[in-house]
């Protein structure tokens, strides 16, 4: 569902060559907005603006989420990161927009907050975590900067007990999609197992990011730059695939996906084969286990997904490889033939 946004002023212009293109802006004589109207970007391009726009009265705790949204620590997120932000900068405001910055050293103000997280977790707690969790980010954002002097929501701990362990995608799986999904979701597949990247980049990998051999990208979330070298099944799929398109991924119409359209055809296809339990986020996770079952050292798999060796160190020893049968196999397999050879 689209979201109409006050004021946006949309102005159509000719160009040299006789094409036309429209532009939208915040309001009339505002800020030209970035991406296309209904997307993650344009939203956060529009509340960036406003919230630019509206001074906002001093000493509260407005002030200073409007001021997050003005700092390179905000524009820099990827785009559908700002736009989940403001969501929930928006339920922030809503509660404790007015609440004194002087009050956040008082040692009762955790307990406040902690008593909103606890009415929001009545409704989801997923989403009291990621309020507090955002609340708690822009709050270290300001203490930083000496806005104020306490962050009450440090350490806050969490109320959604999920995770994603043991959360992988099996071979059984893997062969249960391929077999029932529609052929224009194969190749997505493939992608995700045989490079590890998030579901956002790998809808927006051009062909000109394959050369034939290699995969070069940059990750949305991160900055990171990945070189990934397309293994032989990946290599066969993307060098059989049509390129209908300026993007690697498409629908059956040939277009490129958004992001809610894919999401609903990939969840359709996963009831349709059966396929409980796991998401294709999963698939990231999957990649790293299935690249450190082929004996990849950490260094390897984080050249290749783009996590940080800490990171992939947290997953293997967190979410994982501890739960994975096939290395107790392989340990066990490695022992015998050690032992075989002394003997």
């Amino acid at each position: 569902m689209r979201v109409r946004l006050k004021g946006v002023n949309r102005v159509t212009k000719r160009l040299a060559d006789g094409r036309s293109v429209t532009y939208w802006y915040a309001w009339k004589g505002g800020p030209r907005l970035d991406g296309e109207p209904g997307t993650a970007e344009f939203i956060a391009s529009y509340n960036a603006a406003v919230a630019r726009k509206v001074s906002p009265p001093t000493g509260v705790l407005l002030s200073v989420l409007h001021g997050y949204q003005l700092s390179t620590d905000f524009t820099d997120l990827a785009p559908r990161t700002r736009a989940d932000y403001v969501k929930q900068i928006r339920i922030v405001e809503g509660e404790f927009g007015d609440f004194p910055l002087s009050a956040l050293a008082d040692r009762r103000t955790r307990g406040v907050f902690m008593a909103w997280r606890d009415r929001l977790a009545a409704t989801s707690r997923r989403q009291a975590d990621y309020a507090w969790q955002v609340l708690a980010r822009v709050l270290s954002w300001a203490k930083g900067r000496g806005l104020v002097a306490a962050n009450p929501c440090e350490r806050g701990g969490r109320l959604y007990g999920e995770t994603r362990a043991e959360k992988v995608w099996t071979a059984d799986d893997e062969a249960a999609f391929l077999r029932t999904a529609p052929a224009h979701l194969h190749l997505a597949l493939m992608l995700a197992l045989w490079t590890g990247q998030r579901q956002g980049d790998l809808l927006r990998l051009g062909w000109s990011a394959y050369d034939g051999r290699v995969i070069r990208l940059r990750q949305s979330k991160t900055g990171a730059r990945v070189t990934i070298p397309a293994g032989a099944p990946l290599k066969a799929a993307l060098d059989a695939a049509p390129r209908k398109s300026t993007v690697i991924l498409t629908n059956s119409d040939g277009r490129a996906w958004t992001a809610d359209g894919f999401r609903s055809s990939w969840r359709k296809a996963s009831a349709k084969a059966g396929i409980t339990g796991v998401t294709f986020n999963d698939l990231r996770g999957t990649a790293v286990t299935r690249l450190a079952l082929a004996e990849c050292t950490e260094a390897e798999i984080a050249t290749i997904t783009g996590h940080s060796l800490r990171d992939v160190r947290s997953i293997l020893d967190a979410h994982y490889l501890a739960r994975d049968p096939a290395l107790g196999e392989s340990a066990i397999r490695k022992l015998e033939r050690r032992t075989d050879s002394s003997n």
